[in-house]
C-alpha cells in the first residue's frame, strides 16, 4: 500500500483526530515510563498521549507526510518523530526501547509479513521490554474493519515464542464503531 500517497491525498480513515481510547483508558490506570516506540504513528496522537503521561516516546512512520503532520502539532513533552521502517530499523532504534505501543499498525500489514513485524518489535525492545498493543481484531471482518484480519490465535502463534503474556482484555472504550472489535495485550519480551 502507498501510505505516502494516502496521507498526501487525505485518504486516511484510520486518523480519528485523537489518541486511541483504549490507550487513554490504560494510561488512566497504569504508569508508563522510559522510552516508547510507536510504529506507524501517523499524526502522532498516541505519541502525544504517551508524552503527556510522562514517557519519552518516538513515533515512526514510513510516510514522510505523516511525520510532517505529527511534527506540526505543538510539543506536549519529550515526544519526537522520524521517518523510519520497523522492518529495517536504523541502528539507533535497535534495543533502544522499554516499551512499544501498537495500534492499527499490525492489522495494516500483509499477513505474510507479520512475522517480520514481530522480528522488528523484538529488535527495537530492550531485554524484557514490553509491548502494549491494541489489536484491531474485528471478529466479523466487517466491511469497515481493518485492511487484514487479525485473530487472537494468530497473535498467540506469532508472539508467544518471544513474549510472555502479562494481560489480555477487551477494552471498555473504543472509537465509535470499534466497540468489542479490539483486544488489548500487554506482553513482555522473554529475554
Amino acid at each position: 500500500m502507498d501510505w505516502e500517497t494516502r496521507y498526501q491525498t487525505g485518504d486516511t480513515p484510520w486518523e480519528k483526530g485523537s489518541a486511541a481510547p483504549p490507550l487513554l483508558e490504560w494510561l488512566a490506570r497504569n504508569e508508563i515510563r522510559g522510552r516508547v516506540l510507536v510504529p506507524g504513528c501517523g499524526s502522532g496522537h498516541d505519541v502525544r498521549a504517551l508524552a503527556r503521561a510522562g514517557a519519552d516516546p518516538v513515533g515512526i512512520d514510513i510516510a514522510p507526510s505523516a511525520i510532517q503532520r505529527a511534527d506540526s502539532h505543538p510539543r506536549v513533552g519529550k515526544e519526537r518523530y522520524e521517518v523510519a521502517d520497523l522492518f529495517a530499523l536504523p541502528g539507533h532504534l535497535i534495543s533502544a526501547f522499554d516499551w512499544i505501543f501498537e495500534h492499527t499498525c499490525f492489522c495494516a500489514i500483509d499477513p505474510e509479513r507479520r512475522s517480520s513485524y514481530v522480528a522488528g518489535v523484538v529488535a527495537a525492545l530492550k531485554s524484557h521490554g514490553r509491548l502494549l498493543a491494541v489489536f484491531y481484531i474485528d471478529p466479523d471482518h466487517a466491511e469497515d474493519g481493518p485492511p487484514f484480519r487479525v485473530t487472537p490465535e494468530e497473535i498467540e502463534r506469532l508472539f508467544s515464542g518471544h513474549f510472555e503474556t502479562i494481560t489480555t482484555y477487551v477494552p471498555g472504550s473504543a472509537y465509535s464503531g470499534r466497540e468489542g472489535r479490539e483486544l488489548v495485550c500487554v506482553l513482555r519480551r522473554r529475554n
